[in-house]
């Protein structure tokens, strides 16, 4: 650590925060998490957990508590309903979600509320003798230097000042960390607020049996263009959450909750209302995610309404993402390339999941609403199940790639990091790694370390000497998962897979490239490929 406190200081102990705590300690990095709160956020957001949020989660270790800590019981579905109108019309759907692309990913998405995800977060952070969590801290200012960065924090009534080689902001929509590293952001305003409301109604539950099992409940109104009343289970019984635009200059002491609730449900429920909040419907992003020493991640990188879940699973991808360069640039294997491209690869993925999904989302909903009636189309039904079809078609397009970072080797020329692609068993530089199973039955995310790893499909012990010297040398901390050809790896359609520590793939080839070092040295960010190196 030198003259600093710390490695990494991380402002913000959300379930962000706290996963990049997690994924920096477990690699022995000493960091700090400075947390304003004191208690856990009673409101039931951030509750769906992506197929590849829980594959982070078996990497931490809490993989199986995060599933028993769930408030629905087990094998209860995850999926939605899209109803025409209201939740008792006779127009409704229920449409494929993520299940679409459950074979592509090592584990099943899960569902419960961001409180307990954080509880068990925490819990896991309290076994890392490495990392530090101060609740109640506030922290007021970032400097940095050519050496680090520096944070004004009161802990305990007691103002001081800690430093580090590293700060990363995760501290939310009007992240402290940001502005102090003028980062600025840009992004659509809808100009829609929209309510949140948290609430008990047995009666609620009671009507909703006359659907499937589902957990989420999507109403589209021709009235309100595109915009969703949405109803989300937080157990199956009778609490739930609920969002729906609102007029502008509603205030919350005159806004009638219960009444929204009835108009998007259709009957006159009866409920309990626990919480109400207003929020603003638009996207953000920032500009960049790093200002020489200091980081942003989760929120304080990106902001977008909840459409589609994708806030603290997008956050949680950011850590990761972050944890394995800032942990390769403080050992000594990283260089300031590899740090640069956390940017390049993580800001290109929100501005798609912004602009292009999120923003694709209204405006198609927008248009198929103006169009479609069942009053003018007799085959309304079948034009709305297509309708509601189409979300499960457009999860299925969500592929998250970095075939545009310049620490990835072998993407197709002018490719571009991108939120959306296909998914496919093939091995692609950029892409996610199939969790294809290798000759021994194991899949083969259960092979990999917390390092790189070359899947070596086939080849001979005696080609891979020269890949294994390449990283002795540079200290690059690289695993050998060798597999005889034959199996499930045969549809990676590589016979060598290099894969990086957040489960992406950085090269493929069919046999060892001429100069091993030089690959290394590009994918993490200590040099250029020189030519015939990939040969």
């Amino acid at each position: 650590m030198g003259n600093h406190d710390h490695e990494v200081i991380i402002v913000g102990g959300g379930p962000v925060g706290v996963g990049l705590a997690i994924a920096l300690g477990q690699r022995g990095v000493d960091c700090v998490v400075l947390e304003q709160r004191t208690e856990l956020s009673p409101i039931p957001k951030g509750q769906g957990l992506a197929q590849r949020t829980m594959e982070h989660f078996h990497f931490f270790g809490v993989e199986p508590e995060i599933r028993a800590a769930r408030t629905m019981p087990r094998g209860h579905p995850i999926g939605q309903i899209t109803a025409y109108g209201s939740l008792m019309s006779d127009f409704w759907h229920a449409p494929a979600g993520r299940e679409v692309v459950r074979s592509y990913y090592f584990q099943a998405n899960e569902r419960l509320p961001q409180y307990r995800t954080e509880a068990v977060l925490r819990r896991r952070l309290d076994e890392l003798t490495n990392v530090t969590l101060h609740l109640g801290a506030v922290a007021t200012e970032v400097t940095q230097s050519d050496d680090g960065a520096r944070v004004e924090v009161e802990i305990d009534g007691e103002r001081r000042w800690l430093s580090a080689r590293y700060v990363v902001g995760c501290d939310g929509g009007r992240s402290m960390v940001r502005e102090h590293a003028d980062i600025t952001r840009h992004g659509t305003d809808w100009g829609e607020l929209v309510s949140l409301i948290v609430f008990r109604s047995r009666d609620l539950h009671e009507a909703l049996e006359r659907f499937p099992a589902r957990s989420t409940y999507r109403v589209m109104h021709p009235a309100l263009q595109g915009y969703w009343q949405f109803f989300g289970r937080v157990d199956v019984g009778e609490s739930f959450f609920f969002h729906a635009p609102i007029p502008h200059g509603t205030d919350l002491e005159h806004f009638d909750a219960l009444a929204q609730l009835r108009e998007a449900a259709g009957f006159d429920l009866d409920a309990t209302i626990d919480h109400v909040g207003f929020w603003d419907l638009r996207v953000q992003v920032a500009d960049r995610y790093r200002r020489g020493n200091v980081f942003i991640a989760g929120d304080a990188a990106h902001t977008h309404p909840p459409y589609g879940g994708y806030g603290l699973n997008n956050g949680m991808e950011d850590a990761v993402n972050l944890a394995w360069k800032l942990t390769a640039a403080l050992r000594g294997w990283g260089g300031e390339q590899l740090l640069d491209s956390y940017t390049e690869e993580r800001q290109a993925i929100f501005s798609d999941i912004g602009e292009r999904l999120i923003g694709g989302w209204i405006e198609h909903d927008r248009e198929w609403l103006a169009t479609y009636a069942p009053e003018t189309h007799p085959d309304f039904q079948e034009r709305f199940a297509d309708f509601a079809d189409s979300f499960g078609r457009k999860v299925s397009t969500f592929e998250p790639h970095y075939e545009g970072s310049s620490v990835i080797v072998g993407a197709p020329e002018g490719g571009v990091s991108s939120a959306l692609g296909e998914h496919t068993y093939r091995a692609r530089p950029g892409h996610h790694l199939p969790p294809l199973r290798l000759a021994d039955d194991r899949n083969v995310f259960e092979a990999l370390g917390a390092g790189f790893a070359l899947i070596a499909v086939g080849a001979a012990d005696a080609d891979l000497e020269t890949f294994e010297e390449a990283a002795r040398a540079t200290g690059t901390p690289l695993h050998i998962v060798r597999d005889p050809a034959g199996g499930e790896t045969q549809q990676f359609d590589a016979g060598l897979v290099l894969v990086r520590p957040d489960q992406y793939i950085a090269w493929t080839g069919d046999t060892v490239p001429a100069d091993p070092g030089a690959l290394l040295a590009r994918v993490t960010g200590r040099g250029a490929i020189t030519t015939g190196a990939t040969a």
